[in-house]
């Protein structure tokens, strides 16, 4: 069983999906991406799930993210469970399912953990930059859906650190003031941030979101 870090390049693969086969880091191409995994077909809090992914695909195609889920199900399967999923959420689902049936992705990527099952996968995410990088990962049970709000919200971090020496702070929203990264020293803010700063205390400097007009 593998163990990814944050860091790591996403591992390659090659799978059918529900919109055939995929080469996956060709698929990603320059995109980030959120590839996250469901315990099996026909369950009920993963329809919830893909059919709420359906109607933010704008808001992750806005952001340059691909979105591809996984099940270690089959291909006929999930097109079967597609057709429930557009029914019963009033959506249409506009990404692909990967499918898993010989668990190579779902070992490769550590999700199953065979303490809470020794076969399904747990409900795992992990978003990865235009670089191929594991960004962020995040480890549900499968009794507890994932809240996609939440990973918007961590895409937009991610986005912006990534381009500016900032870091964001508890709960931050988009808009919000950020914080100016430590490696920054206070004389050098001025330069690099021109919106200005307030310096909370010496580590903690406060400037508005540098990537908004």
């Amino acid at each position: 069983m593998s163990t990814i870090r944050l860091g790591d390049e996403a591992p390659n693969f090659t799978a059918q999906t529900s919109e055939g086969e995929i080469n996956f880091h060709e698929w990603l191409g320059d995109s980030w991406a959120i590839l996250f995994s469901h315990p099996a077909d026909y369950t009920p809090v993963c329809t919830t799930e893909l059919g709420t992914v359906a109607k933010y695909k704008a808001e992750f195609d806005k952001r340059n993210v691909k979105v591809v889920a996984l099940s270690v199900d089959g291909v006929e399967s999930h097109k079967g469970w597609i057709k429930d999923i557009n029914e019963t959420q009033n959506t249409t689902v506009n990404f692909p399912i990967i499918a898993d049936e010989d668990r190579k992705v779902s070992e490769l990527y550590d999700m199953i953990h065979p303490n809470a099952d020794s076969k399904l996968t747990v409900r795992s995410v992990f978003v990865i930059d235009n670089h191929k990088k594991i960004k962020l990962i995040i480890v549900y049970p499968a009794s507890t859906g994932r809240n996609f709000d939440e990973l918007l919200r961590v895409i937009d971090s991610l986005q912006l650190t990534a381009y500016h020496k900032v870091a964001t702070p508890a709960n931050w929203q988009n808009g919000d003031d950020c914080v100016v990264v430590p490696a920054v020293a206070t004389a050098d803010i001025p330069a690099i941030f021109p919106k200005g700063f307030t310096e909370v205390k010496p580590y903690l400097r406060l400037t508005p979101q540098p990537n908004l007009k």
